[in-house]
Formats: structure tokens, C-alpha cells, sequence
């Protein structure tokens, strides 16, 4: 199966075709843009796609949206917001991500670019959008290139949408099979005065190796080769303004990922457990049992020293009875996110040292929550610099030695990252930004204590950290993962 990319590589490499105007086609679903086809040939109940629609899945998405909580109303503004960003007669190129295989035929579960998805909702493998202004300036053009329908590979792959639904249900102004890509994409980008993208950048989640191996670099090269280097500039800046500033119907679908997972958060508090597996799992099924789609990343379950590792997720290890475990996880629903972290005693009954510790970040965390308003007018980084001034308060009043960069040792990450449709969303934007209205961040200050001489005794190989998810209100915070118990009396309790 070839991918989207690289037939974009391929179509670009050739020499420019006219672009064919393609046919009005019968609208199988009500189209939910203003002023679009309202007619219906044929039901769409009784059809197939390659993902939910209202007329299908009912239990899932309300007349209106396009994907659960967001309207294609929605979805077309902000095309026209992005568009309205661009010069006249430039370009927007995204690109669907690829199926990643395991191994053989065996592959992964499928992540949307968030980019794409922002964009156009559209859930499949093998597509490209391209956006630009339409002829008044004022609105948006879509093009959309997707799988045809095909019966044969349907089979074995499942339902896709086609160019049918990319125009009925998606409102694509053109729609066209992503197999013929080549010969219509070129004239587009000739067209254009500048082509926005990322695809001309590697990705770097991948090494070198795997760029080398996938031909990553050729397929940039090609597409950098045809438009020129002054026609090319980077989309992904564009998009973090438009995405880091959530809309209402974003923050809800955060929030009830957040109830979910907070929730599950809380069930495990109240069980004993004698394997970090044992407890991975549990998460795992309960967050999709309390209403989640999927997990938002890999849960991280560690017990004792093993939560001196930020990132572990080998919960692999025993439990043990007298130590901390530290739980990171959290649910994805309707293609947003929440990202909690709580930590509690293996038995269910915090000692001296715990207790004193734990409070200790605690304390700090309530503080720094009480910043996230826009009428604070802070930022990510100024709050992480709190964050260390009061967590080496703290520690020392506890006997620590805190001179130096000592808090650096003990609270190695950043205190907060922005949130959305990823877990780590926007990447690369600013931490330096104003915190405003609209921006969704995590606040996690955590102290990590290793087996080393200079630090009391009672405390080594203890990992706290504390993390919540949470929507910046003009003048308060609005916690999005609040189901997840946190005060010391509440997390004893559940087991009294």
C-alpha cells in the first residue's frame, strides 16, 4: 500500500497537468456547511464509510457534527480561518498520516495527524488536503484526495469513505481519488504564489536511519525541487496559532476525556495491587469503559525507584507494600485528550515521610493551578520558575539541602505543556506565549528523590508527581480532571 506522502512525492516529480473540473456529485448525507447540497439520493444509513457519520452511528455523533462534539460547521471555519491567514493565491498542503506496520501485514493502531484532522475531520489513511482562499477572500477552497471506493480491498481493510462522501459529507469544493493525484495536483501548486506545508520537513520522530530507510529525504527533496525554495513555507507555526486556542466544543470533549480517565484514575486508587501490569491494565479498560475512545498515550505505572524514570512504561516490576506508585495515563475521546498523573501508597496508607513529602508537592500544585487565568498574565515558562522557587521551599523546610541547582536534580522536567489533540500539542509553540483564554496546558510539579548521600534518608527512591488538566478561564482556572482524588484524607479513605 502505497502512502499518501509518497504518492505526493511521486505527482510532484511529474510534469504539470491541467487540472480536470470533476462533476457535481448526488449528495448521499445532509451537508452541513451554509449554502451546500441539501439533496439525498440515496440514505447514508445505507451506506458504508470509513468512519462514524450521524446517520450511521447516531449513538455517537449528533445531527450536525462530523466527529464527536465537532460540527462540520466547525471544521469549515476553521479552514476559512486558516485561509484567511494565507497570502492571496497561496496554498495549504496536509497530508494524512500513514498505516505504520509492525511487522508483515500486522499494524499499528491508526493516529490521524492532528493537523489534517484539525482541518478537515476526515479519519483515513491516503489523503491530501489542499486549502486555499476562494475568489472572494473571504472563504475557503478545499480540495480533498482520498481513496476511491473499492469493494475488493474493502474486504480485507474495512469501509472507506470515497470521493463521494469527501464531497457530500466532508464539503470538499473538489474531491478526487488520491491514486490520480498525479495528475492534478501539479497544476495547483503551479498556480500557487506560495505552497504552505510541512511535508518538505522530515519528521523528526523518526531517526536518521528511518528517514534513510523510508526515503524520507527523497520524498522533501522532490517536493522542495518542483515549487522552489522561496515557494515553500513551513504551515505547522500557522496551525499552532490556530490549534492552541480551544474552542468550546474542544474544551468539553476535554473535559468528558478528562471525567473518564479521572475516574479510572480514582477505581485504581481504591484497589490493591500487587503488579505495575496488573494496574496498567485496569487503566487501560477503564478508560474505554467510562467513555473513552482510546488511550491518549502509553500509561506509565511505577512502583518505588522505577517513577525515578519519567517516561517508564515498562510496568513490568512488583509492587511493593511500603512504597509510592506513580500512575501517568490518561483517555482520548472524540480526538482530544487528558493527561493526568497521581501517586499514592501501595497500601492504600501514606506514612510520615510520605505523607510530608507528598503535601509538599501538593501544596505547590493547588498554588500553580490558582495562576492558570488569563488575567494573570503568565506564562509556561513563568510558571515553571514558581514552580521551582516553591517546590525548593518546600524541601527545604523538610531538611533538604536546596543551594545551587539542587531543585534541578529533583525536579528534572518542565512543569506544563500544552494540551489538545495530542498529548504534547503545538509542538513548538511557545512557552514564553501569554497564557489566554482558551489555552488548554497541564500543570505537574514533581519531585524525584535518588538513592544519593545527600538527601535525608527517608526519602530516597520516592517519585511524586501530581498533574492535572486545565483550561485557562480569563479569571479562573477550570480543572478538566478533577474526578481524580488527590488530598491525602480522600486517597486513604478509598480504601478505609
Amino acid at each position: 500500500m502505497r502512502s499518501a506522502i509518497w504518492r505526493l512525492s511521486r505527482a510532484l516529480a511529474e510534469p504539470a497537468r491541467s487540472l480536470t473540473s470533476l462533476k457535481p456529485i448526488p449528495s448521499v448525507a445532509s451537508s452541513h456547511r451554509a449554502g451546500l447540497r441539501f439533496s439525498s439520493t440515496v440514505s447514508a444509513a445505507d451506506l458504508t464509510f470509513g468512519q462514524p457519520v450521524h446517520e450511521t452511528h447516531p449513538h455517537l455523533l449528533a445531527p450536525g457534527e462530523l466527529t464527536p462534539g465537532i460540527s462540520a460547521q466547525e471544521y469549515a471555519d476553521r479552514r476559512t480561518r486558516l485561509a484567511a491567514k494565507l497570502p492571496d493565491k497561496a496554498i495549504a498542503i496536509v497530508a494524512a498520516s500513514d498505516i505504520v506496520f509492525r511487522s508483515g501485514s500486522v499494524f499499528y493502531e491508526f493516529h490521524q495527524d492532528p493537523d489534517f484532522f484539525y482541518l478537515t475531520g476526515f479519519n483515513e489513511p491516503e489523503a491530501v488536503a489542499v486549502i486555499g482562499k476562494d475568489a472572494t477572500g473571504t472563504d475557503h477552497t478545499l480540495h480533498l484526495f482520498v481513496r476511491e471506493k473499492d469493494a475488493s480491498a474493502e474486504l480485507w481493510d474495512g469501509a472507506r469513505s470515497g470521493t463521494q462522501a469527501a464531497r457530500d459529507v466532508f464539503n470538499a469544493d473538489e474531491v478526487g481519488d488520491i491514486s490520480q493525484l498525479k495528475q492534478t495536483l501539479p497544476d495547483l501548486v503551479g498556480e500557487a504564489s506560495h505552497v504552505y506545508t510541512d511535508i518538505t520537513q522530515p519528521d523528526t520522530n523518526q531517526s536518521a536511519l528511518q528517514r534513510f530507510l523510508y526515503g524520507q529525504s527523497k520524498k522533501t527533496t522532490e517536493f522542495a525541487e518542483l515549487v522552489g525554495s522561496s515557494k515553500v513555507v513551513r504551515l505547522r507555526p500557522t496551525m499552532n496559532d490556530l490549534r492552541v486556542v480551544k474552542s468550546t466544543a474542544e474544551i468539553d470533549l476535554m473535559r468528558t476525556a478528562g471525567k473518564a480517565s479521572g475516574r479510572a484514575h480514582t477505581d485504581a486508587m481504591r484497589q490493591a495491587w500487587t503488579r505495575e501490569k496488573q494496574l496498567d491494565a485496569f487503566l487501560r479498560y477503564r478508560f474505554v469503559a467510562n467513555g473513552c475512545d482510546t488511550l491518549a498515550f502509553e500509561p506509565v505505572v511505577a512502583g518505588g525507584k522505577n517513577g525515578l524514570g519519567i517516561h517508564y512504561i515498562r510496568n513490568d516490576d512488583v509492587l511493593q507494600d511500603d512504597e509510592f506508585v506513580l500512575v501517568d495515563g490518561g483517555g482520548k475521546y472524540g480526538g482530544y485528550i487528558a493527561d493526568i498523573t497521581r501517586t499514592w501508597p501501595v497500601n492504600g496508607n501514606f506514612s510520615d515521610a510520605q505523607s510530608d513529602l507528598y503535601q509538599a508537592v501538593l501544596n505547590v500544585q493547588r498554588s500553580l493551578i490558582s495562576m492558570c487565568r488569563g488575567s494573570a498574565n503568565t506564562t509556561l515558562d513563568k510558571l515553571h520558575n514558581i514552580a521551582q522557587t516553591q517546590l525548593a521551599d518546600q524541601l527545604r523546610q523538610l531538611g533538604f539541602d536546596m543551594s545551587g541547582k539542587n531543585i534541578e536534580q529533583l525536579f528534572p522536567h518542565h512543569l506544563s505543556h500544552y494540551i489538545g489533540m495530542d498529548v504534547h500539542d503545538t509542538t513548538g509553540y511557545s512557552r514564553r506565549a501569554v497564557l489566554a483564554e482558551g489555552h488548554c496546558i497541564t500543570i505537574e510539579p514533581g519531585i524525584y528523590v535518588p538513592d544519593d548521600e545527600r538527601w535525608p534518608k527517608h526519602f530516597r527512591n520516592m517519585a511524586i508527581r501530581i498533574e492535572d488538566s486545565v483550561a485557562i478561564q480569563e479569571d479562573s482556572p477550570y480543572v478538566l480532571t478533577t474526578e481524580a482524588v488527590k488530598e491525602i484524607v480522600d486517597i486513604e479513605a478509598l480504601r478505609a
